[in-house]
């Protein structure tokens, strides 16, 4: 009987984890030959998430297995940790929080086994129950990413995906320290379908995500997967220069034809605040991809567990 693994990241989900685990549950009956097993990644829970996945591990030690952080460590950390454990014939990457439907999974099992796909993933086609503010810099993500990045980015597609044993190993062969894991799964490349659905609400709790938590999550996943911003950089400082040249000739120009003034405190300051402001604007661009350089260098580990189910390296 073949194995499908199912990975799933935790922060602070005390509350969905059963819920999860019974829903996904019923599916089983439509995966005829196959049999689900579970790795949950506690990613540094301050709530009982720890308690409750002991709990669910000690009733079915043979298919639910955990792993929890010394601390947290962010779930593209926690996805890289369960891919890594998972030693499936398939692995599927899912959200505790049923945003991600399990009745997916058996259609994403005939896109692979029938249709001969690599990877199966699943993408929103709507973003109902989300603020309008977090739907618009979401569209405006894809687009720009998609301008200035060589890999494409799937507008709506989630991490939610099944996919083939070679595409994970392939996944995990990317150990960088800052990871984007929809460009990654994007950069690996392989025969990827995209199933679409109507987007769900999480059944208990509240997001892990914060809106500034994701604007920051964005500007990774376009530092890690584009250069193009330093051009960008580049560009805005040689237009900067040539327009304050002409700006320069045209203070000359009208002041030895029109006797206009040349002097003046608030022109000099506007050009002052613009060259400035130009300046910092390419300086922390630089200063970003610097920093993802110098985190790169320092070799550190992505994660730290402190406490594994006893079945784990058996």
């Amino acid at each position: 009987m073949k194995i499908i693994s199912v990975v799933v990241p935790c922060h602070n989900e005390e509350k969905t984890i059963p819920l999860f685990f019974k829903e996904t549950e019923k599916i089983k009956k439509d995966l005829h030959g196959y049999q689900l097993n579970y790795w949950f990644v506690n990613d540094g829970s301050t709530d009982k998430t720890l308690d409750v996945l002991r709990n669910l591990n000690s009733t079915d030690p043979e298919r639910v297995h955990y792993l929890s952080f010394s601390r947290n460590f962010g779930k593209e950390a926690a996805l890289y940790a369960g891919l890594r454990e998972a030693n499936g014939d398939y692995v599927a990457v899912m959200d505790v929080d049923l945003q991600d439907p399990p009745s997916l999974l058996p259609v994403m099992l005939s896109g692979i086994e029938d249709d001969g796909y690599d990877a199966v993933g699943a993408r929103r086609i709507n973003r109902q129950g989300e603020p309008r503010i977090r739907s618009f810099f979401s569209k405006l993500f894809y687009l720009f990413i998609n301008r200035l990045s060589n890999t494409e980015f799937v507008p709506g597609a989630r991490d939610y995906r099944l996919m083939t044993r070679q595409v994970v190993d392939a996944v995990i062969q990317i150990s960088e320290y800052n990871r984007f894991s929809k460009g990654i799964f994007s950069w690996v490349g392989f025969n990827t379908k995209y199933l679409e659905y109507v987007n769900q609400e999480r059944v208990a709790g509240t997001t892990n995500w914060s809106f500034w938590q994701l604007i920051h999550y964005s500007i990774e996943g376009i530092v890690n997967f584009s250069e193009k911003p330093l051009a960008i950089a580049s560009y805005v400082g040689l237009s900067s220069f040539i327009v304050s040249v002409l700006a320069i000739i045209f203070i000359i120009i009208r002041k030895l034809f029109f006797g206009g003034s040349a002097y003046g405190w608030a022109s000099m300051i506007s050009v002052i605040l613009m060259i400035g402001g130009i300046q910092l604007l390419c300086l922390g661009i630089l200063g970003k991809y610097i920093g993802n350089i110098y985190l790169e260098t320092k070799k550190r580990p992505i994660y730290l567990i402190k406490e594994k189910d006893n079945q784990i390296d058996k």
